[in-house]
């Protein structure tokens, strides 16, 4: 067999196995690790055995992502601070235009849905992405992960309920987001402290993950008065020369903090009823070198 008989099928599939991974993981780089680790099964399985590649290859990243994450899980206990997933730029492209497609892969990456996934049991989780995000049948995610198409129902309704319950109801509506993102840049920037008091929900929350290598808040800070004067005092600090854009990022609009093209934080706000009510800012430097690459 040649080798492009080989790498061709798994080049094909691999942007497929990489979103299977992420939505895993939360982490691009494990994710890309994970790949790897199904490529160099895939190049030495027995051609004779794997009759529909597809198949074959999300059944092996599916398997590893789970092993995978049942590691990572102990190394998350450590962390410090709130732990967030890792930032991606999103651009679905034309193949997947603004349709109920669309909605349902850019909810599926979301910040807030990621956040809730960790609170899954690694198979739950596995079963949650396939079914959910992908479409998976029953019978499909049983095959991959070999479980009984009964056993998949009963995880699939477990996992569905889980996250339906914490999952927060934001508006999906882009233009939206969008508005009150570039309204709260505006308070921000001007030094408008009461024009941003009135774009947070008195219940907002602000989530900052830094990891330890950046300055950031090392707990979740709640109510709009406290999250408002703590964003102030930050805007009110950054060095001469930061540069701020929006950009997609995980299927919704965020704001990126460059100091001398380097990306130095990403923010993203979740939105309902015309009003954030929480924040994400992502400032360890390991989660944001994806967002400086795919800065355009």
């Amino acid at each position: 067999m040649t080798a492009d008989a080989v790498t061709d099928p798994f080049e094909e599939h691999r942007p497929f196995l990489t979103g299977v991974a992420y939505r895993m993981l939360g982490r691009v780089a494990d994710a890309e690790d994970v790949v790897q680790d199904a490529w160099l099964r895939w190049s030495s399985a027995e051609r004779g055995d794997v009759r529909e590649p597809r198949a074959f290859l999300v059944r092996v990243t599916t398997r590893l992502a789970i092993d995978r994450l049942r590691h990572l899980r102990s190394r998350r206990e450590a962390y410090v601070g709130p732990w967030l997933p890792e930032p991606v730029v999103t651009e679905f492209g034309p193949a997947v235009p603004d349709s109920a497609e669309r909605a349902v892969l850019a909810d599926s990456v979301s910040l807030a849905v990621l956040v809730v996934l960790e609170t899954l049991s690694p198979l739950e989780r596995a079963v949650f992405v396939l079914r959910e995000a992908f479409g998976f049948p029953y019978a499909e995610i049983g095959a991959t992960l070999d479980r009984s198409e009964a056993a998949v129902r009963q995880l699939a309704g477990r996992a569905k309920r889980h996250v339906e319950q914490r999952k927060p109801r934001y508006d999906v509506d882009p233009a939206v987001r969008r508005d009150l993102t570039e309204r709260f840049l505006a308070a921000a920037s001007g030094g408008d402290l009461e024009q941003m008091l009135a774009l947070l929900a008195p219940d907002v929350r602000l989530v900052t993950d830094s990891g330890g290598k950046a300055k950031a808040a090392r707990r979740i800070i709640e109510t709009a008065d406290k999250v408002g004067r703590f964003l102030f005092a930050v805007g009110n600090e950054l060095p001469s020369g930061t540069e701020v854009r929006t950009v997609e990022l995980n299927g919704g609009p965020a704001l990126v903090y460059s100091l001398d093209g380097v990306v130095d934080t990403a923010l993203q706000a979740e939105v309902r009823g015309g009003v954030i009510r929480c924040i994400y800012v992502i400032r360890n430097p390991d989660k944001l070198a994806g967002v400086s690459m795919g800065q355009g």
